[in-house]
This record gives C-alpha cells, sequence and structure tokens, in this order.
C-alpha cells in the first residue's frame, strides 16, 4: 500500500524536489502546501498517512502546526524537516506531537520508513 503524503514548505523548489524524490520512491504525494493556515486545511482535506512539515513557515510554526492537526483530530504522522540542525529546535521537537524530525539534507523514503517503523 502506497503511504499518502502532504508535503508543508514555503519554497516551492523544495516541495518540487521532495516530491520528486518521495513518488520516485513508491510514495503517493496528495497535496502541497506553503503555509500553515493551508496545511491545515489541506491535512483535513485530503486526510493523509503523512505530513511532511516544515518548522519554519510564514505563518505559523511547524511545531504549532503539529499541534493543531492533533487537536482537530487529523491523525497523521507528522514529520517535521527543517534546513536548520536538529540542536536549534532544542526540546521543541521532543515537546511537540511530531513523529520526528528529519534535516532536509537526509530526506529520504528510508529516513521516512525508519521513523514509521519506530512508531509501531
Amino acid at each position: 500500500m502506497r503511504r499518502r503524503v502532504l508535503i508543508v514548505d514555503d519554497h516551492v523548489g523544495f516541495r518540487g524536489r521532495a516530491r520528486q524524490l518521495l513518488e520516485s520512491e513508491g510514495y503517493d504525494v496528495v497535496g502541497e502546501a506553503q503555509d500553515g493556515t493551508t496545511a491545515l486545511a489541506e491535512a483535513a482535506r485530503l486526510g493523509p498517512d503523512i505530513v511532511l512539515l516544515d518548522v519554519q513557515l510564514p505563518d505559523l510554526d511547524g511545531f504549532e502546526v503539529a499541534r493543531l492537526l492533533m487537536a482537530r483530530g487529523v491523525f497523521a504522522a507528522v514529520i517535521l524537516i527543517s534546513g536548520r540542525d536538529r540542536a536549534e529546535y532544542g526540546d521543541q521537537i521532543e515537546a511537540s506531537p511530531a513523529l520526528g524530525f528529519l534535516p532536509k539534507s537526509e530526506l529520504s523514503a528510508a529516513a521516512i520508513d525508519a521513523l514509521l517503523l519506530g512508531m509501531s
């Protein structure tokens, strides 16, 4: 079964690269969003299995979007991503309801699969 992914990032170039990478590795990218508000609407509408969520968005940060997704009953596996290092976010990653964190430079189906495997 192909996992359905929503990609949330304010950089259109990154969204395109992530889509191409994930689709080539067997994922079904069902949508994209450029900010937190759109991400919330698209996640509710599309019902993805996974939300690939940038921490730095122009309106809401990824931590807030992850909290709101859970509060609104969207039970997708949220994976936070960033071009910045994990250490820059301190305890915010562990305190969030997100499944985990991936640096954008390490994005791959294998890295997502490893996080999902740790969930089960």
